[in-house]
């Protein structure tokens, strides 16, 4: 009698692997600046107004190994009134290794994956913004469950009116 437990019984995959397993953890790009520097330090009499945006993304290295680059891009930008105080690019990266059925890839390469990343990639942009002479950014926790189900919504409206175009005779004047 065999224990093999693996799905289908085939052996092919190694029996009680993680379903998602992070590699390699590393910053692809980082970039500071502050172009009204030093002057902005004597005109701030508080911190500066924050504004963030942070994308997700997601690509195969090598599917047959189940190998996947996932990305964390956050961009931040701080103004004192009308002036730009700094501006910070970060693009974090991981190599993630998956060991799932396909309808949990995606799951797990944009909820999961960016949930394990975010901490360090929190305290990478903390740390560059406090460097860089400003308070830090300490970003609150993102809902990234939220952020996949926004982009999956996206997705299919894209298609549904992608499909109502291609299926509308063409308009033209008569």
């Amino acid at each position: 009698m065999s224990d093999d437990t693996t799905a289908g019984g085939n052996g092919a995959q190694p029996p009680n692997r993680p379903p998602m397993v992070i590699s390699a953890q590393y910053v692809r790009d980082l970039s500071f600046e502050s172009p009204h520097a030093p002057s902005i330090f004597t005109e701030m009499r508080q911190p500066p107004e924050i504004s963030v945006n942070v994308d997700v993304q997601a690509a195969a290295l090598n599917e047959e190994q189940g190998a996947y680059e996932v990305r964390l891009k956050v961009n931040a930008e701080g103004k004192v009134g009308d002036k730009t105080a700094f501006i910070t690019e970060l693009d974090y990266g991981a190599v993630v290794m998956i060991n799932a059925p396909a309808e949990q890839v995606s799951p797990l390469l944009l909820i999961e994956a960016p949930r394990h990343l975010f901490p360090f990639a929190r305290n990478v942009l903390a740390d560059v913004t406090r460097d860089g002479g400003f308070p830090p950014v300490v970003l609150q926790p993102l809902d990234f469950v939220d952020l996949f189900r926004r982009r999956v919504q996206a997705m299919q409206q894209a298609r549904q009116d992608q499909q109502q175009s291609a299926g509308d005779p063409p308009q033209g004047t008569a």
